[in-house]
């Protein structure tokens, strides 16, 4: 096959001296569809950043089709035929399908937009590259996955021939996966080429030609995926061998922690978000929440979590009423909380790392002592808990934003771990976090289900609940469609099928 893309000696070096690439080659061949993947800081997004002109390398240089290449900015990116899709959709919700995709780029009948003209080239690309979508639907009446496939058809219709997916997958359930998997390879059959960029191995696996590791900012290997396992492409991304499966023993729920019982919620505008919520939590348990993203998971852990009102319903811990209390009291009735969003809600990036550590403690002994802090206890706090979760950085105190995303979320477990919670909420615990961080946290929720903690585990990644939660509930529109036993015969599928609603439990146990 001829190289379709090459890029030679990409160094890129920021004002603040990181080294964010060094000396990296990466090649695409024609027709295929190739894998990057890393670690969080390994430099796979700054290399396609550069070539999509989102960045300027210091060094290196591009060769597209065999000639060198400038690529200064995303326009000119456009122009040689190179589209990028980014992982958070970049769609105006007003506007119609059609719109979106011709945006800025419209078809015009003199002065005006020919929407009718819109409307037919969307419909012959959707027909050509097997997109199917409806181009008079509002994209805010969409789901994630027919807004997956707009952005695709947008990047085709400016002349795409090499299409950059950052992480594709990522809110997609079972069903919707594989049917982006048949769209790609559609697109490679009609000679596009396809760079895929993904933390899930066994995807890699399953869609990919060829994949190229990177780590610390350089290539560690480019290998065609047939020839390795997820375990050697795991072990090229860390350098150590890396558990990619969950040993737990098998579960021994103790008393109900949880009991939220019709709960409801809604949103400042009128619309209902949560409807008839009910479940338990027992100890020694994790029941895993799943549902494609915007189904309510956010609002029912910010209700649980004193973040925002329950408007009907109620929440007990303990057997102790906590609905509508503010967080600070819920924390005190025994719930610690890992946010989905860490920036907003996890941690105060100017702080240090010993300061993020104390925040819901620094009050109470042995912090304090007669209303004066102790530096002292709470930098050798930190310093314990650093240790102890591996949390890698010069010191107690360093800021906040001087780690990395993998290491700012060790913090955040290691703080609500060592509160000692008599139940855990666990929103989004890895999202945005490297494989070995992954692997970390995962080991961590395990460990205090297994001594006892009740633990809830809402997550978008519908594999990491399947490997951690001994029950499942799938929230759809507001509202929990099943709870089930997680098991071998519980199949992503089966899931899969709740979480679009086509599915729903005819008698829902809240507990077992």
């Amino acid at each position: 096959m001829a190289v379709f893309v090459e890029m030679k000696q990409i160094t890129k070096v920021y004002p603040n001296g990181v080294v964010a690439n060094k000396g990296v080659d990466f090649s695409v061949e024609q027709g295929e569809i190739h894998a990057l993947v890393g670690e969080n800081g390994a430099g796979k997004s700054t290399l396609m950043k550069i070539l999509y002109g989102l960045e300027a390398p210091t060094h290196g240089e591009i060769w597209l089709r065999g000639q060198h290449v400038d690529i200064p900015n995303p326009h000119r990116a456009i122009e040689l035929g190179i589209g990028m899709v980014h992982q958070n959709f970049m769609l105006v919700p007003s506007f119609t399908i059609a719109e979106n995709i011709v945006l800025g780029s419209e078809p015009r009948k003199g002065r005006f937009i020919d929407r009718a003209q819109a409307i037919a080239v969307t419909e012959e690309l959707s027909k050509t590259y097997g997109l199917q979508v409806d181009p008079t639907a509002r994209i805010e009446a969409t789901p994630v996955g027919m807004r997956q496939r707009v952005e695709i058809l947008k990047t085709l219709y400016r002349g795409a021939d090499l299409l950059i997916l950052d992480e594709p997958t990522a809110v997609l359930t079972p069903q919707e996966t594989d049917e982006l998997f048949i769209a790609i390879r559609k697109l490679v059959d009609q000679g596009k080429t396809v760079i895929f960029i993904t933390h899930k191995l066994v995807e890699v696996k399953e869609i990919a030609d060829r994949v190229t590791v990177m780590r610390h900012g350089e290539v560690t290997g480019c290998v065609a995926t047939r020839e390795v396992t997820e375990a050697d492409i795991a072990r090229m991304m860390v350098g150590r061998a890396v558990f990619l499966q969950i040993d737990k023993p098998p579960v021994r729920r103790g008393r109900v922690v949880a009991e939220v019982r019709n709960l409801g919620y809604v949103a400042e505008t009128g619309r209902p978000v949560l409807r008839n919520i009910s479940f338990d939590v027992h100890a020694g348990e994790i029941l895993g929440v799943a549902g494609v993203e915007g189904n309510g998971q956010t609002e029912l852990v910010e209700v649980m979590t004193g973040l925002r009102p329950a408007t009907t319903g109620e929440i007990r811990v303990d057997g102790t009423p906590v609905q509508r209390q503010s967080p600070r009291r819920i924390r005190q009735s025994g719930v610690a909380h890992i946010p989905e969003d860490r920036l907003t809600n996890g941690v105060a990036l100017d702080a240090t790392i010993a300061e993020n550590l104390v925040v819901d403690r620094y009050n109470r002994p042995p912090f304090t002592q007669r209303g004066v802090l102790s530096p002292q206890r709470i930098r050798k706090h930190a310093e314990t808990l650093m240790r102890q979760f591996d949390i890698r950085a010069a010191g107690p105190d360093a800021p906040m934003r001087s780690l990395s995303g993998g290491n700012m979320q060790k913090v955040i477990v290691a703080r609500e771990f060592s509160a000692e919670p008599v139940l855990l909420i666990a929103a989004q615990p890895t999202r945005g976090v490297d494989i070995g961080a992954t692997e970390f946290v995962h080991n961590q929720l395990v460990a205090k289900r297994n001594e006892g903690k009740a633990v809830l585990l809402v997550s978008a990644d519908l594999a990491e609940v399947m490997s951690l939660a001994d029950r499942i509930a799938v929230m759809y529109k507001g509202e929990i469609v099943a709870i089930l036993d997680n098991g071998p015969e519980l199949t992503e599928e089966e899931i899969g099928l709740y979480m679009l609603g086509v599915r729903r439990q005819e008698t829902i146990t809240k507990a077992v």
